[in-house]
C-alpha cells in the first residue's frame, strides 16, 4: 500500500508533468496535492513499517517532533490545496469567462505557495504548543506515531488541559475553515449547474467535480471523526485505528480516484504508458 501510493502520487505528477493539454489551474493544484500526500506519507510510514519489524518500539525526543511537525505540515496543506481546488471549480463553471484572468499563472503559483505557507504555519505552531508541555510519568506512546492526542494523554501540569482545549479548537477550527469554504463553493457550483437547460450539459459540468468531491469526503470524513469522535471506554483503540487509517488509508485513495473518475487524466496517462513502453503500437 505504501508502494502503490508513493507511485500512484508520482505517476500523476509525471502525466501533468510530461502531457502539454494537462498544463492547466485545476492539474497544477492536482499536482501539488500529489506531492504534499507522498510527503506526508514519507514522513509517517517509513517509521511504522521500521516499528513493526523491529523488536525495540522507541524514538527520540527530537525525531518525535520532527514527526508531528511534518505530518501536520503536510496533511494541513492537503486541507488548504482541497480548499483551493474547490475555488478553482467554483470560478471554472460560475466564472467560466473571467476565469483565466482570476486562475492566471502566477496567481495560481502563488495560492500553492500560501497552501505550503500556510501548512508550514500551523505545523510549527501545534508542535512547539505541544513540545512545552511537561511529560511525565510513562512515556509510552499508545499510537504507531506520534500522534497529538497519544502525546497529550502523557502531558502533565496545570496548564495541560488548556492547551488540549487549545490544540483540538485549532485543527478543528482549520478543518472546518477549509470544510466550509469548500461547501459554500459547492453551494454556488450545484445553483450554477441547475441552471443549464440540457442534462447533458449539467452531467458533463458536474463530472469535472467528482474525483474532487469524493476526495473532499474521504479526507474530511476521518479527519472529522479522529477530532470531533466522542469519547467512549474503548477511544484509544478506536482513535488509533481512526487515525491509522486517516495516515496510511486516504493517500492511497486518492491517486486511485483521481486517476479512474477523471477521464481525462485517466487518458493521459494511458497516452504517456503506449508512449513509454509500446512506442510501436503508439
Amino acid at each position: 500500500m505504501y508502494l502503490f501510493t508513493l507511485l500512484g502520487n508520482l505517476l500523476i505528477m509525471a502525466t501533468i508533468w510530461s502531457e502539454h493539454s494537462l498544463h492547466t489551474p485545476m492539474y497544477l493544484f492536482l499536482c501539488a496535492l500529489s506531492i504534499s500526500e507522498i510527503l506526508f506519507t514519507v514522513a509517517v510510514t517509513p517509521r511504522m513499517l521500521v516499528d513493526m519489524l523491529s523488536i525495540h518500539h522507541s524514538i527520540s525526543f527530537t525525531a518525535c517532533a520532527s514527526q508531528m511537525f511534518f505530518s501536520f505540515t503536510f496533511g494541513y496543506t492537503h486541507s488548504f490545496l482541497l480548499m483551493i481546488m474547490g475555488y478553482d471549480r467554483y470560478v471554472a463553471i460560475c466564472h467560466p469567462l473571467r476565469y483565466n484572468m482570476l486562475m492566471s499563472p502566477g496567481g495560481c503559483a502563488r495560492l500553492v505557495s500560501w497552501s505550503w505557507a500556510g501548512g508550514s504555519v500551523v505545523g510549527m505552531m501545534l508542535t512547539l504548543t505541544v513540545f512545552h508541555l511537561t511529560f511525565c510519568g510513562s512515556n509510552e506512546i499508545h499510537h504507531f506515531a506520534c500522534h497529538v492526542l497519544a502525546l497529550l494523554k502523557l502531558a502533565c501540569g496545570k496548564e495541560t488541559s488548556s492547551v488540549t482545549m487549545s490544540v483540538i479548537l485549532v485543527c478543528v477550527t482549520a478543518l472546518l475553515g477549509c470544510l466550509f469554504l469548500i461547501v459554500l463553493s459547492y453551494v454556488f457550483i450545484v445553483a450554477a449547474i441547475l441552471r443549464i437547460p440540457s442534462a447533458e450539459g449539467r452531467h458533463k459540468t458536474f463530472s469535472t467535480c467528482v474525483s474532487h468531491l469524493t476526495i473532499v469526503i474521504v479526507h474530511y470524513g476521518f479527519a472529522s471523526i479522529i477530532y470531533l469522535k466522542p469519547k467512549g471506554p474503548r477511544s484509544m483503540d478506536s482513535n488509533t485505528l481512526m487515525a491509522t487509517t486517516y495516515t496510511v488509508f486516504t493517500p492511497f485513495l486518492s491517486p486511485i480516484i483521481f486517476s479512474l473518475r477523471n477521464k481525462e487524466l485517466k487518458n493521459s496517462i494511458k497516452r504517456s504508458f503506449y508512449r513509454t513502453f509500446c512506442p510501436l503500437s503508439y
